[in-house]
């Protein structure tokens, strides 16, 4: 990195993008959260540190940034679009989530083990051989209840007693 520049960073200046106060502003937001934020997530937080950046200008820059692969965009069917950083700037797109459909809580699961990663691998290789089609990022949603949501609706103590 040159001058200490995030990589996303250099990577917008090296597009012939100038590094504005709103795509700062953005980018820095989406640096230090660990959630799958919405525009309108973004678009308050900004607002809280720069009030001049209309939400026209942030939808603006969400999209030229997943355009440009320094954001990815997720759809996890709630109506709205959800946006992260991507960690590494050659990291390959291995994305897994769990989302509970009750209370909407998105867990990120990147981190998975081994056994997981080999047969995630070995389900692309076979997706690949099919359909003679070159894999080079998958995104992976499962879809269910959560633990809270879970224990909420069959816990003896949450339980409700109707007579």
């Amino acid at each position: 990195m040159r001058h200490g520049n995030p990589w996303f960073k250099e990577r917008l200046i090296a597009a012939g993008f100038r590094n504005t106060e709103s795509r700062t502003v953005i980018l820095n937001i989406l640096s230090r959260t660990s959630h799958h934020l919405s525009a309108e997530d973004v678009y308050f937080l900004v607002r809280s540190i720069n009030p001049s950046i209309g939400v026209a200008t942030v939808y603006r820059t969400l999209d030229l940034l997943t355009k440009m692969g320094i954001v990815q965009k997720f759809d996890f069917g709630e109506g709205k679009a959800r946006y992260e950083l991507v960690k590494k700037e050659k990291e390959n797109s291995l994305h897994h989530h769990l989302i509970c459909t009750r209370c909407k809580k998105i867990i990120d699961c990147t981190n998975i083990a081994n056994e997981g990663k080999e047969l995630v691998k070995k389900t692309g290789e076979i997706l690949s051989k099919i359909h003679n089609f070159s894999i080079n990022s998958h995104i992976i949603n499962f879809y269910g209840i959560c633990e809270d949501c879970n224990c909420r609706h069959s816990c003896p103590t949450n339980r409700t007693q109707s007579k």
